[in-house]
């Protein structure tokens, strides 16, 4: 199936043990509301947990409804058959390949996994996924089974996404495939891949640009919608960045089944994978979406550092020395903010929560690479899962989008993890 203008088509160019592990995710506080992950699943060992492998980094060809299909597998570059790992299905978009999103990193969220998931990208047949007869959520199918039977995957954790036809194609997986993809995330999606059923929920993290001249932003809404009303939301009409703002708004939908969230992005731009805010070195995308499929449970690999007593106790984290810049981009009655807190001391923060005071009128509806809580006033922004650890001398960004009053001014008064910060 072919996309409407070819001058964009270059853009598109368990634990070893089998007992049952219930997964409970944190909630994450956005506008309009808290919408927050409960126990929903549980995670069941794989056929491949416990044994030595078999699959390693590659391109492999597999038989799918009597057709060689081929597929590229990522692991975790210290994979072991007793760690329970993520699994996400990356999608390319339209005369785009699986080495296109081998090539952007699974659309960035490889670097931010930190080792903690398997990543696989599934080859379209004619470079696109018009998922006739269901032949590519076929495809999916297979390709999971091989992975699975070799590799240690927790099964409450699959996730896809994709750009354009590959957001489509994640799209029809979590209509045709609910119980087996915990949440999925179309960016510049559209309904070009058919969708079987979307009566049960899947969590759903849809983004879309004001200006898309490929998939016009209501074929994003269009497909949203259809989660918002199988997972239960509130529906509304969530507020978009304003054309020539250069930035994006990201809202949580209120209301939604306990676990099953909805989260939609809207940005100032066209048809692009990995939109960047104006001013922005890089795409707050992978940050996002990492965020949003890492609050269903935590998977700790084997390199990356075990929680700290006071995090997993739930005791606040040691107090810390920091220095805090921060930027703002203000227009109308809107505005977003990034921040960067420096360790300046001489011990490693394992788990941060950054105090702030926003000025009066000012009110968070979304934000990336922490969460939130209150929206407005004196707001706390704690760490998401691959963000945690800051070592001596190191920085973490973060940040956050508001609406104001007439004051745009930036937050005051940055605490880490108790202690006063400087602000530079």
């Amino acid at each position: 199936m072919a996309e409407p203008r070819a001058r964009n088509r270059r853009l598109l160019g368990a634990a070893a043990t089998a007992a049952a592990l219930l997964i409970a995710a944190a909630g994450t506080v956005l506008s309009g509301g808290t919408a927050s992950a409960g126990q929903v699943g549980a995670m069941a060992a794989t056929a491949g947990c416990g044994k030595a492998p078999t699959l390693r980094d590659g391109t492999y060809t597999i038989q799918s409804g009597g057709r060689a299909r081929t597929y590229i597998l990522r692991l975790p570059g210290n994979y072991t058959s007793s760690q329970a790992y993520r699994l996400v299905v990356g999608l390319h978009w339209l005369n785009g390949s699986a080495n296109d999103v081998v090539g952007n990193g699974f659309y960035g969220l490889q670097q931010r996994s930190g080792n903690s998931a398997i990543f696989v990208a599934p080859q379209g047949l004619d470079a696109g996924w018009a998922n006739t007869g269901g032949r590519d959520v076929t495809l999916v199918d297979d390709i999971l089974r091989v992975v699975e039977n070799d590799l240690c995957v927790d099964t409450s954790q699959r996730f896809a996404l994709g750009f354009s036809y590959g957001g489509a194609m994640s799209y029809a997986l979590a209509c045709a495939r609910p119980a087996v993809f915990r949440a999925v995330a179309p960016i510049a999606g559209a309904n070009l891949s058919g969708c079987s059923s979307a009566s049960q929920p899947v969590a759903y993290f849809g983004i879309h640009g004001i200006r898309d001249s490929v998939l016009n932003i209501s074929s994003g809404r269009s497909i949203r919608d259809t989660f918002v009303r199988a997972n239960g939301c509130t529906a509304q009409n969530p507020p978009e960045p304003a054309q020539g703002s250069g930035t994006h708004i990201t809202t949580n939908y209120a209301g939604c089944r306990a676990g099953y969230p909805v989260r939609w992005a809207a940005f100032d731009g066209d048809h692009v994978p990995l939109p960047v805010d104006r001013n922005a070195s890089s795409s707050w995308v992978s940050g996002e979406v990492w965020q949003f499929f890492t609050q269903f449970g935590d998977t700790t690999s084997p390199s990356s550092p075990a929680p700290s007593a006071s995090a997993s106790s739930g005791t606040p984290p040691d107090p810390a020395a920091c220095r805090v810049t921060s930027k703002v981009n203000a227009w109308n009655n809107g505005l977003t903010a990034e921040i960067t807190v420096t360790n300046t001391g001489a011990s490693t923060v394992n788990g941060w929560a950054v105090g702030f005071r926003l000025p009066a009128g000012q009110a968070v509806t979304g934000g990336w690479n922490a969460t939130y809580a209150p929206l407005s006033g004196q707001v706390t922004a704690t760490n998401v899962g691959y963000n945690a650890v800051v070592a001596p001398g190191a920085s973490v960004s973060f940040g956050f989008q508001a609406t104001h009053t007439g004051d745009s001014g930036p937050p005051a008064a940055y605490t880490l993890n108790g202690s006063a910060c400087t602000s530079a």
